[in-house]
C-alpha cells in the first residue's frame, strides 16, 4: 500500500523525528510559496507576462515547487485551489518555529514566513487554500499575478 501513495523513507529512531522533518518539509515549501509570490508580484508589477515568468524560473536556478506547481494550477488561473488550508499551514510553521526555539535554533525567515502566513489566515481564513498567500502581497503591491485572458 505504502508503494501506491508514496516512498518510504527511514527518518530515525528516535520519537518525533518523522514530526520534525514534516516540520521541516512544510516550512521550505511555506517559504518558496511566500518568496514565490513576492517575485511573481514584482515582476507582474514591472510588466512581465507571469506565464513567461513560470517558464524562465523553470529553467533557471529558481524553480522549486511553488513555482513548478502552485502558481500554474492555482495561482495563475485565479482559482487558489491547491487543496492545503491556510490554517494547516500556519499551524504547521507555528510548530516549527516553536520546535525551533526549543533546540535554540535561530529562524529569521521561518519567522517572517509563520507571520505571513498568520496574515493570510487572518485576511482570508483558516479554511481558505494556501496559494491564497499571495493576494496579500498583491494587495500591498497593487498588482495581480494571472494568467493572460486570450482574446
Amino acid at each position: 500500500m505504502l508503494a501506491v501513495i508514496g516512498k518510504v523513507f527511514f527518518i530515525g529512531e528516535k520519537p518525533g523525528m518523522g514530526q520534525t522533518m514534516k516540520l521541516a518539509n512544510n516550512m521550505l515549501s511555506a517559504t518558496a510559496m511566500v518568496a514565490s509570490s513576492e517575485v511573481m508580484v514584482m515582476g507582474v508589477k514591472a510588466g512581465l507576462d507571469p506565464n513567461v515568468m513560470i517558464e524562465v524560473i523553470k529553467a533557471g536556478s529558481g524553480l522549486n515547487t511553488a513555482i513548478r506547481d502552485k502558481f500554474p494550477r492555482a495561482i495563475l488561473p485565479g482559482t487558489f485551489d491547491y487543496d492545503f488550508s491556510n490554517g494547516l499551514m500556519y499551524k504547521d510553521l507555528r510548530l516549527c518555529m516553536e520546535e525551533a526555539e526549543a533546540m535554540s535554533v535561530p529562524m529569521w525567515v521561518g519567522n517572517a514566513v509563520r507571520q505571513m502566513f498568520q496574515l493570510s489566515t487572518s485576511e482570508f481564513g483558516a479554511d481558505k487554500d494556501f496559494t491564497t498567500v499571495v493576494q496579500c502581497v498583491e494587495r500591498w503591491a497593487g498588482a495581480e499575478v494571472r494568467a493572460k485572458k486570450s482574446g
